[in-house]
């Protein structure tokens, strides 16, 4: 009695928070301008508050005419500062976690200060209204009678003990609130080993025998996960190892392409899929709705949000209030981790206004623009996607760059796909992909037209897990890495193709 008992409590006090949710959806902007004036009041005395003069931003134009907007590079000798002890230079609380965040298989990293404020107001809190919107929809929901699998990154501490980075998921583990821990396997200790596939093995052994009803993390990484799983048990499928579970919370790259592997490995279930959208610069996103692609943005973390369209410059910025449905924009943040009109490269775009719902399509640099055709990775998701689904084809992993004009010779782009089995008749993948792009992209169209300026994509199979094998020749393993997916230039994928299969791993 005692394990319903508790779904049951835990259910009722999530959907308390329904309440506040449904506040800021009515009243988003008064929301925003507020969250706006607590974060500047915070900090006035701040290094960068003093400089800027925040206890004399009143209004909103007042904090974008006075307030610049940065990238990481701009701010990385502070924040440097930062992690050496230096306090009171963002943030007037200390920050002594900072989460180390590539975003993209670069080898320079990024160390995002998080504060115990965005720990606590964001982080945490969103975790809790990622239920809350989960029961709400879903009221029968048995999700508390047994255990959310996690799949986070590992912990690493900086050398002069002033202060800690690692992985997002990591840090947020470390710190988590104890009615988190019980509900959750892997153990604490185990979710923290740094070494991955030290990892893999021992949560495969501690989860294998829980009941397991939920579970969380990157989908390209439960997939490694998973296969252990089965490999391991020598059961068919997920579900016949784990029969109780009903979702999974998933984000950090787009899920289209993995959906046919998972509906494999969950045959004959209703098993819902909940996306969020959460980065190490903030909690921003959660689906709010069954069976959809759409997310909520959240509105009251302490996180103040600005957007550029991408076909403009800095100073086409603008609030929540200004946006558009269907347009793309740039996402700059302002948050209680101390991050000051911060541009983090991803795009998102607006699907509704009342409430305010987005969908994230890429980063800022993660598009093909070689020929003038803007190919973004939401058409390239989308496209491989769709058609994999016509094939009956499973995709593993997949990466894209121009071939460059040469001569006479039309450029184009060619992609490096791993597919769990590579169709037979490659020309056949490749004509449907080129159709369906010049059905989503018209400048992709535009420059395919009569191949003019773009010949037919060219597809080359990666060999078995070139993907997985050349993030761990990089020391690249974790949920918090990620193949770019779209590159501008060939350095990426013609590192990949002349990649040693023998590399001793």
């Amino acid at each position: 009695m005692a394990i319903p008992l508790f779904n049951s409590i835990a259910s009722w006090f999530l959907k308390k928070r329904i309440h506040q949710i449904e506040l800021f959806t009515k009243y988003p902007h008064e929301v925003q301008q507020e969250v706006l004036q607590d974060l500047l009041r915070v900090s006035e005395q701040t290094q960068v508050g003093l400089k800027y003069e925040y206890g004399s931003i009143n209004n909103y134009e007042v904090f974008k005419n006075r307030v610049p907007i940065v990238a990481y590079e701009d701010i990385a000798s502070q924040i440097n500062q930062c992690r050496k002890g230096e306090g009171n230079i963002f943030w007037p609380t200390p920050i002594k976690w900072f989460a180390k965040s590539s975003g993209t298989t670069d080898s320079k990293s990024k160390y995002i200060p998080v504060s115990i404020e965005a720990l606590e107001q964001c982080h945490y809190k969103a975790g809790k209204d990622m239920l809350s919107l989960y029961f709400n929809n879903n009221p029968e929901s048995e999700l508390f009678t047994g255990k959310n699998l996690r799949l986070g990154g590992s912990q690493e501490i900086y050398d002069n003990s002033t202060s800690y980075f690692g992985d997002l998921s990591a840090i947020i583990i470390n710190n988590m609130p104890f009615w988190v821990e019980i509900s959750s396997t892997p153990s604490h200790k185990i979710s923290l080993i740094p070494e991955w596939e030290t990892k893999m093995d021992a949560i495969l052994k501690e989860s294998i025998k829980e009941n397991v009803t939920s579970f969380a993390g990157v989908p390209s990484w439960l997939l490694v996960l998973f296969n252990k799983v089965l490999d391991h048990t020598s059961k068919k499928n997920i579900i016949e190892v784990w029969p109780n579970l009903e979702v999974y919370f998933h984000g950090g790259v787009s899920f289209k392409p993995y959906q046919s592997q998972y509906d494999n490995l969950f045959p004959g279930t209703q098993l819902n899929y909940y996306q969020i959208y959460n980065a190490s610069e903030g909690f921003f996103g959660i689906q709010d709705l069954n069976n959809s692609d759409e997310m909520l943005l959240m509105l009251d973390y302490g996180i103040f949000y600005e957007f550029i369209p991408v076909e403009g410059s800095d100073e086409d910025i603008i609030p929540l209030s200004a946006v558009k449905k269907n347009k793309y924009y740039s996402l700059v943040i302002t948050t209680n981790g101390g991050l000051w009109r911060y541009k983090i490269g991803d795009v998102v775009k607006f699907t509704s206004t009342s409430p305010y719902r987005i969908q994230v399509t890429g980063r800022t640099k993660h598009y093909i623009n070689a020929f003038g055709e803007e190919l973004m990775i939401e058409n390239a998701d989308l496209a491989i996607s769709n058609v994999s689904r016509k094939l009956g084809l499973d995709i593993i992993d997949y990466t894209v760059a121009p071939i460059f004009m040469e001569g006479k010779e039309k450029g184009t782009h060619q992609w490096l796909i791993e597919f769990c089995k590579a169709p037979e008749d490659l020309s056949q993948f490749s004509s449907l992909l080129d159709k369906t792009l010049r059905e989503l992209n018209s400048d992709y169209d535009a420059k395919r037209y009569k191949n003019l300026t773009m010949r037919m994509p060219e597809i080359i199979p990666a060999e078995p897990k070139l993907f997985y094998k050349w993030l761990s020749y990089n020391k690249k393993l974790g949920g918090q890495h990620k193949v770019p997916r779209l590159s501008n230039s060939r350095e990426l994928i013609d590192e990949l193709i002349a990649f040693n299969t023998t590399k001793q791993l």
